[in-house]
């Protein structure tokens, strides 16, 4: 008993000296109060005025995986620079319209919607079409090209694929289909693919082999899509049913405009290759120096880059399952646009906001101010309090927490990941430390003019502080969203009304046709006539496509769209409905 009441006397003298020991001396509020700080050596490399490097690409990186299978920023950014291996799942339908009631011999072209093949279903109104359903009886491997794969333009959206089939892209290439589709099919043998996942109006198989993998649904002769004779175009037969047709094959792919997109085809993201890796592809980074992001291509890349480039890819497709980290990179990729992406809009919205007098700055400086506070809350440290009326060093703990949150337990998986998973992971580490700079120094800038309402805050700031402030505010985000480019800002404004869809010019409607140049070298040994056309099946989606690239469509006379859209495609409401205007 004398040793329990010794031991409780003990306990209780340790305990009121800590409690002593941590009290606030009187005549302080909490809200005053920090603990000291502690000194943290690891914080040197943590300037908030250090730039990123301007060649990095690690934000290329970020916003190509956030892109992935999503028709809206692989239309504005049509140039693809990513190649991912993946699977699309056993039960899946594809379809296929033709002008026969034949299986196709060989590679052909499959759809994941039936609004986007029924473009294809051809035939006269007295016959009919013929429309196939297949459905997947095994999972199918896949390769996908992001961008505007399947577009027939000269100015790099199937660079990607050709380097892979030819090794070399050739503008006059374009419409070289059938000896694209035999020769990606022919080098995808050895590794097991079964079809490569590419996008247009919509996305798209080039399937392999129509009898392996898939089995018939049905193969039923439609009604003719044509519309009726006294409405048909005389400028080509074909083009009579591209009006309603082709706009509600667009419609169909709008169900993918943004994540997840194309649900339908699953990525392996630990097999993701890029030409944006500057450490795989280093003949690019000359390249694109003063290149804006619409006039990257992936065209120059040297030849050894080339095999580098391949052999990764084969690396991917022959990896055992399993062998990868099993992060969840996508999603942890969208936590981060989500919880940013919003903010950061409604705070350039605020700093673009006409101040007509003193009241409304001041007012929406505060507003900027608690959205800056909001992104930080998470990260911002008890023992964060200004030091001095300038230095902002006070704030870097704040800076660093925010930056590694996402990413400092995922390095421990380091030895696990392939090198994709290692890329990934320094893109979202160099993404979020820019925006975690940017916005710690917005935020702690705010903290000592006086604005924010829990660390020093001041009842009426100095007026012209605050209008400094806000102007340095903008030359911090506007910067830093031009940065990340990211496509969820990229939208109709205003909104489109019921009978509208928002829409970006897009392949083929209104393009211009590239010579087919069938005097100059063809993909392969033009002498031995691989290009040669060998079926019947050969050219009748080249000529389809050609046709509706190259003739205007009766009454759209005004989406064509001009040269400045083919590159540079901005967003703009059409009408889903006659008259197809804009």
């Amino acid at each position: 008993m004398m040793f329990r009441a010794a031991f409780h006397c003990c306990i209780a003298t340790i305990l009121a000296q800590h409690i002593q020991a941590t009290q606030v001396p009187l005549g302080y509020s909490h809200s005053d109060w920090r603990p000291p700080a502690v000194a943290d050596h690891g914080l040197a490399d943590w300037n908030m005025g250090d730039l990123p490097n301007p060649n990095a690409t690690s934000h290329l990186v970020f916003e190509t995986v956030n892109s992935l299978l999503q028709r809206w920023p692989n239309t504005r950014m049509r140039n693809g620079h990513s190649v991912v291996p993946g699977t699309i799942p056993k039960g899946t339908l594809l379809y296929h319209g033709t002008y026969q009631n034949e299986l196709p011999p060989g590679p052909d072209w499959a759809a994941t919607d039936p609004e986007h093949s029924i473009v294809f279903c051809k035939g006269e109104l007295e016959d009919g079409c013929w429309h196939l359903t297949l459905a997947t009886t095994r999972p199918l491997k896949v390769v996908y090209f992001d961008g505007s794969s399947a577009a027939k333009v000269e100015y790099g959206s199937m660079d990607a694929q050709d380097l892979i089939a030819w090794g070399t892209s050739q503008p006059w290439w374009v419409f070289e289909e059938r000896q694209r589709i035999r020769d990606l099919c022919k080098w995808g043998q050895d590794y097991g693919v079964d079809a490569f996942v590419r996008m247009e109006v919509d996305f798209e198989l080039m399937l392999c082999n129509f009898t392996s993998g898939v089995s018939m649904v049905s193969f039923s002769n439609l009604a003719s899509v044509r519309p009726p004779r006294h409405r048909q175009s005389l400028l080509d037969p074909w083009m009579a049913q591209a009006s309603v047709i082709t706009v509600e094959a667009m419609y169909a792919g709008s169900w993918h405009y943004h994540f997840p997109g194309e649900i339908r085809v699953q990525l392996d993201l630990a097999g993701l290759v890029s030409f944006y890796d500057t450490q795989l592809v280093p003949s690019l980074v000359p390249i694109r120096i003063g290149q804006e992001r619409w006039d990257h291509r992936v065209q120059n890349t040297s030849s050894e880059d080339i095999l580098a480039v391949k052999a990764r890819l084969a690396a991917a497709l022959t990896r055992p399952s399993g062998l990868s980290s099993g992060i969840d990179w996508m999603t942890l990729v969208r936590v981060i646009v989500d919880r940013y992406a919003g903010r950061l809009e409604l705070m350039q919205y605020l700093l673009s906001t006409p101040a007509t007098d003193l009241e409304t700055a001041l007012d929406l400086a505060r507003k900027t101010q608690v959205q800056l506070r909001i992104m930080l809350t998470p990260y911002i440290l008890y023992s964060a309090v200004p030091s001095t009326e300038i230095e902002l060093d006070w704030a870097v703990p704040v800076f660093k927490l925010c930056a590694t949150t996402h990413t400092s337990f995922i390095q421990f998986d380091s030895p696990s990941m392939t090198p994709s998973e290692q890329l990934i992971l320094q893109a979202i580490q160099d993404t979020t430390r820019e925006i975690c700079r940017v916005v710690t120094k917005m935020w702690a800038s705010g903290v000592h003019t006086g604005l924010d309402e829990h660390l020093n805050p001041k009842e009426l700031p100095d007026v012209g502080e605050v209008t400094n402030l806000m102007n340095a505010w903008r030359d911090d985000v506007n910067p830093l969203m031009a940065w990340l480019d990211w496509n969820v800002w990229v939208k109709c404004k205003p909104a489109c009304g019921p009978e509208e869809m928002c829409y970006l010019p897009t392949w083929p409607m209104g393009f211009p046709s590239p010579d087919r140049g069938r005097k100059k070298r063809r993909p392969g040994d033009a002498d031995s006539g691989s290009g040669t056309s060998t079926s019947a099946h050969e050219d009748l989606r080249t000529l389809a496509m050609k046709s509706t690239a190259a003739t205007p469509v009766e009454g759209w006379s005004d989406m064509k769209p001009g040269p400045d859209d083919w590159i540079r495609p901005q967003p703009k409401c059409i009408r889903r409905v006659e008259p197809y205007e804009f």
